[in-house]
C-alpha cells in the first residue's frame, strides 16, 4: 500500500483559497499531480508563468489547423493520424459519400466526434442518426458505415486496447453533467432493415494491430433481426451536457470529464456562465502539466482563453511546463468583460506522452509558442 505525503504548508504571501483573491499584483500557478486529483500547491508569482521570451527545444506548446489536413483514401481506417501513444490514437476523416463497405476496428473502442455534417450510421446493432456536435461511441470490433446527408468531418479518438466508460460523479449523482436518459442507441428500425441484402458482395475493412484486413461476404453482414444486452453503439450530443458550475470558484477541467478510458480522459467544454464572485478567477488558471499531455480540439464559438484560435484547430501542451490563458484573455477576465462563455471544445488528457503524426506536423502553426507574449514583449 502507498499514499501521498500530505502536510499543508503556507509560505509568504498566498491566497487563503485556490483561484480566489490573489495577493495584489500576483499570478497564481497550480503545481499538481495526477491531473487535478493528487496533491497540489499554489504559487503566487510577480510575473505570468507563461512569460517566456524565447524557446528552444521540442517540448514547446503546439497548435495545428485540421482544416488544412489532407485526408487520404476513402475509408476512415485510412484517416491520417494527428496524435498517438500506446493508449490513444487521434485521427481526422472527412467524407461526403455513402460508404458502400463496412469498417471494423479491432484495436480498441472508437469515439467519433462529429465536427461537421449529419447523416446515418449503420452498424451491427442497427441504425442511428448523427448530427453536428455528436459523440458516437463504437465498441471494439463493431462493424459500421456512414451514409452522410451532408459533408461530414469526424475527430476519431481510438481507445487502443481499451474501452470507454462513464466518469464517476460522486456526491453529485448519476444524473449530473448529463442524464443517461439522453443517450440514444442504435435501433433495428425500417431504415436498418431496408439496407439488408442477401445477394450482393460486401467488404469489411478490419483494422487490427494497425494493419488492414479485407474480408468479403456474399451478403450484407449487418443482418441482425434483433439483440438484447447493455453493449451497443450510442450517441451523446454536447447540447445535452449540463456542466458543473460554481459562481465563486473556477472548477478544474476534470469537472467536465465526459468519457474515461485506459490512460486518458475526454472532457467537453460547453457554454456556461462565467464566475461572478468579485475575487474568483474568471479564466482557466495557470498550471503545470506535471503528469498529463493536454490536447484541445476547438469545435465552435469564441474560445475565451485563447487568441487567434478558430474552429477546427488543435492545441497540444506536452507534460512539463506551465500554461494558461493568453494575456488578452487574462486581462479581460480581470475586468469581467464577459458574463458567459460560448465555446465548445473537446479536451483529451493523456497519461503517457503523445507523438505528433505527419498530418499534425504539416499543419503546425510554429509561432504558437510565442502567442503568450504581450504587445510590449513582441516589440
Amino acid at each position: 500500500m502507498r499514499k501521498w505525503f500530505s502536510f499543508p504548508i503556507r509560505e509568504g504571501d498566498a491566497s487563503r483559497q485556490a483561484h480566489c483573491d490573489f495577493p495584489e499584483g500576483t499570478y497564481e500557478r497550480e503545481c499538481g499531480k495526477e491531473g487535478f486529483f493528487g496533491p497540489a500547491s499554489h504559487m503566487y508569482h510577480r510575473h505570468p508563468p507563461t512569460g517566456w521570451s524565447e524557446w528552444e527545444g521540442p517540448l514547446r506548446p503546439h497548435a495545428f489547423d485540421t482544416n488544412r489536413v489532407e485526408t487520404q483514401g476513402t475509408s476512415p481506417m485510412d484517416a491520417p493520424v494527428l496524435l498517438s501513444n500506446a493508449n490513444v490514437q487521434v485521427r481526422l476523416w472527412r467524407t461526403d459519400t455513402a460508404m458502400s463497405y463496412l469498417v471494423r476496428n479491432s484495436d480498441g473502442d472508437d469515439c467519433l466526434f462529429v465536427h461537421q455534417g449529419e447523416g446515418s450510421l449503420y452498424c451491427d446493432y442497427g441504425h442511428l442518426r448523427y448530427t453536428k456536435g455528436d459523440y458516437l461511441i463504437i465498441p471494439r470490433a463493431t462493424s459500421w458505415r456512414l451514409v452522410p446527408d451532408e459533408a461530414t468531418t469526424l475527430l476519431m479518438i481510438e481507445a487502443t486496447h481499451g474501452s470507454y466508460m462513464s466518469a464517476e460523479r460522486g456526491i453529485v449523482g448519476e444524473h449530473a453533467v448529463f442524464d443517461p436518459a439522453v443517450l440514444e442507441h442504435a435501433r433495428i428500425d425500417d431504415s436498418f432493415k431496408a439496407q439488408q441484402s442477401d445477394n450482393e458482395s460486401w467488404q469489411v475493412m478490419i483494422k487490427s494491430r494497425q494493419q488492414l484486413n479485407r474480408v468479403t461476404y456474399p451478403y450484407n453482414p449487418l443482418d441482425a433481426v434483433g439483440w438484447k444486452g447493455n453493449l451497443t453503439v450510442f450517441r451523446l450530443n454536447w447540447r445535452d451536457i449540463r456542466p458543473l458550475m460554481s459562481h465563486r470558484y473556477h472548477l478544474p477541467p476534470s469537472a467536465h470529464t465526459t468519457f474515461v478510458a485506459q490512460g486518458f480522459v475526454i472532457c467537453t467544454f460547453v457554454p456556461r456562465p462565467i464566475e461572478s464572485d468579485p475575487g474568483a478567477l474568471k479564466v482557466p488558471f495557470y498550471h503545470n502539466n506535471d503528469d498529463y499531455d493536454e490536447v484541445l480540439f476547438y469545435h465552435q464559438g469564441d474560445f475565451f482563453s485563447r487568441d487567434n484560435i478558430d474552429a477546427g484547430m488543435v492545441t497540444l501542451h506536452p507534460c512539463g511546463f506551465p500554461h494558461g490563458p493568453h494575456p488578452k484573455a487574462f486581462a479581460a477576465g480581470k475586468k469581467h468583460q464577459k458574463k458567459e462563455t460560448d465555446e465548445v471544445a473537446v479536451m483529451i488528457d493523456t497519461r503517457m506522452p503523445l507523438d505528433m503524426g505527419d498530418a499534425a506536423k504539416a499543419t503546425e502553426l510554429t509561432d504558437y509558442v510565442y502567442s503568450w507574449r504581450t504587445p510590449s514583449d513582441a516589440e
